[in-house]
């Protein structure tokens, strides 16, 4: 800004030459700043006003301005163009594209929602949500006020789910806020009047068994929990995403047809701990010493039993399988438990058969009621999930049909032992038909040659797979002289027969010259 002084020189050397450029030429400035102080010196020393330029969209600002109000500022400049040829406007796209801005910005400036940052009180709100990714359903909570976050995978957002995870959600921080903020999620929302939300019965209940009050969002108003919306975003990228618990190009959750809840619910768990102990930038602090320090002392004690999440019991009697069946599927229980009635109830991924008092059941066969008797992962219908304890031993490689003796030769040749058992069913694998009028020949031979005999030849019978009565009595003829086989790489032994031998001094040649001790040569032996 020029002085005062030099204001005066310009003024002077203009009323001297009378033009701006001599002045400028005298002043050493230019020809716009001489106009600009005589201008100024002419209104009296005031800047004067420029006066306003016309443009070609004032004839459309109306249309524009009232659609903007109507569509509460959310119709583009693109929609509205057509409407502005229509009504005469000529100018260019971007040059409206100006217009619709400014008259948005007007809008909103005058209809502001009167939106402020959130204060927090320690362990006054609990704010949840639900996410999902390549069917993998995330549930996140945040204490507002310490910022401490909590993850865990689940199949399904249903009521039950939902319960149980904010169950758990309470035992593992330690405490229960005084508020529990949520999103209009179906499973808790049994009605709206006014735009308010009414909460089930099922979620009252469970409100009212941990002492806090249900709270839910207005409609189209995610901003009002953008502290847990941020939670699943980061959960989706750095948790599911970051620790490959899903593919994003075939959307394999790690299980043929159902994620495996278990390794990811491990991974949320670590990555919990991991995340509330660093600093949050947020609230430049730790959230988990936070809480500790802090918010614990002030959040509602937690009951001692957790209510029952479910809906009515699911009964279910025992079958002749010791299994039960649950969603056609069969999930099998202790034998002990055979003919009584057992409870099944269902969490996330898992299935839990629990003993019950009910009528009809026998429950002294087991354990009292409420007893945990098995736990089971849900499996598809037809399928079929197997304990082997519950049977006492792992199921054998082939199925046992054990011989079941008739007459009375086959009840005395099954009691001679393992040996005659085996042969017998080598036997029948092979087809022997003439097996059943042979058995009183094989008894025949028993007697012959001595129990003990005839069952070392039904032994090398079923090991060379001879199944007739005439090739056991002609290994019992060969006895001891018929060879055994040995396993591969060991030395055949065979018994020889007994002969006399005579000492290598009989096979002795003597000379003329040598004669032995005490004897007397006869002669030349050669």
């Amino acid at each position: 800004m020029k002085s005062a002084r030099e204001r005066m020189d310009i003024i002077s050397a203009y009323r001297d030459v009378g033009s701006y450029r001599g002045a400028a030429a005298i002043c050493a400035t230019t020809p716009k700043t001489v106009r600009r102080v005589i201008e100024r010196h002419d209104a009296g020393g005031v800047v004067p006003q420029r006066k306003p330029r016309s443009r070609n969209y004032e004839s459309v600002a109306e249309l524009v301005a009232g659609r903007v109000e109507k569509t509460k500022g959310r119709i583009s400049a693109k929609r509205l163009l057509p409407d502005a040829r229509a009504a005469g406007y000529e100018g260019s796209a971007r040059n409206f594209r100006r217009l619709v801005a400014q008259a948005k910005a007007d809008w909103r400036r005058d209809h502001h929602r009167g939106r402020r940052p959130a204060v927090w009180s320690p362990g006054e709100h609990l704010v949840i949500d639900w996410g999902v990714i390549a069917g993998l359903h995330v549930f996140c909570a945040v204490l507002a006020w310490s910022r401490v976050r909590f993850v865990r995978f689940a199949v399904d957002e249903r009521a039950e789910t939902t319960l149980n995870m904010l169950a758990e959600c309470f035992e593992t921080i330690g405490g229960v806020p005084k508020v529990v903020l949520a999103d209009r999620m179906g499973c808790l929302k049994a009605a709206v009047v006014a735009d308010l939300v009414v909460p089930t019965p099922d979620y009252v209940r469970f409100a009212s068994h941990y002492r806090f009050r249900p709270d839910f969002c207005h409609g189209n108003d995610p901003e009002s929990k953008g502290i847990v919306e941020n939670l699943v975003g980061y959960a989706k990228a750095d948790l599911i995403i970051g620790c490959d618990l899903v593919d994003l190009d075939t959307g394999d959750t790690g299980g043929p047809g159902r994620p495996d809840l278990a390794a990811a619910n491990a991974a949320a768990q670590q990555w919990c701990a991991e995340v509330n102990a660093v600093t949050h930038s947020e609230i430049a602090a730790i959230p988990a010493e936070r809480l500790a320090e802090h918010e614990l002392d002030v959040l509602g004690g937690l009951p001692s039993l957790r209510p029952r999440i479910t809906g009515p019991a699911v009964i279910r009697k025992v079958d002749r399988l010791s299994c039960v069946r649950f969603g056609s599927a069969r999930y099998s229980v202790p034998t002990t438990a055979i003919g009584t009635r057992v409870e099944v109830r269902t969490h996330a991924d898992r299935l839990t058969i629990l003993s019950t008092a009910t009528p009809g059941g026998r429950v002294g066969a087991v354990a009292g009621a409420g007893v945990v008797l098995a736990e089971h992962r849900l499996v598809g219908p037809g399928e079929a999930s197997v304990i082997d304890a519950h049977y006492g031993g792992p199921r054998p490689t082939t199925p046992v049909r054990a011989a079941r003796p008739k007459t009375a030769d086959e009840k005395t040749f099954c009691a001679l032992g393992p040996a005659a058992q085996a042969f017998l069913t080598g036997a029948v694998a092979a087809g022997s038909a003439r097996l059943g009028t042979e058995l009183g020949e094989l008894l025949a031979l028993g007697q012959a040659h001595g129990e003990q005999a005839l069952l070392d030849a039904l032994a090398r019978a079923t090991a060379f797979r001879r199944w007739r009565a005439e090739d056991v009595r002609s290994i019992l003829a060969a006895g001891a002289a018929a060879p055994r086989p040995q396993p591969a790489g060991q030395a055949l032994v065979v018994e020889l027969p007994a002969v006399p031998t005579r000492s290598l001094t009989d096979y002795a040649v003597f000379t003329d010259t040598a004669t032995p001790a005490g004897g007397v040569v006869e002669g030349d032996a050669s």
